[in-house]
């Protein structure tokens, strides 16, 4: 899946960064870089939309249709 989401990014007081994703509640990272606050970031998204799609399909009925949307 592809995507792009907002990270908000600020300096952490206790040095490093910190990043938290308006799109996803929930979701944030901090790293000692940019790059790696947003490879912790991404990470926490990837994880958030894994354990939602797992909780939802769950308790889905055995003739549900699963299929694709395109946004944007």
């Amino acid at each position: 899946m592809k995507a792009e989401f907002t990270a908000i990014i600020e300096t952490a007081p206790e040095g490093g960064f910190w990043a938290i994703c308006p799109e996803v509640p929930g979701a944030n990272g901090q790293g000692e870089t940019i790059e790696e606050t947003k490879t912790n970031l991404r990470q926490a998204i990837e994880l958030i939309f894994e354990d939602r799609k797992t909780d939802i399909l769950r308790g889905l009925p055995n003739d549900a249709i699963q299929d694709k949307v395109l946004i944007g």
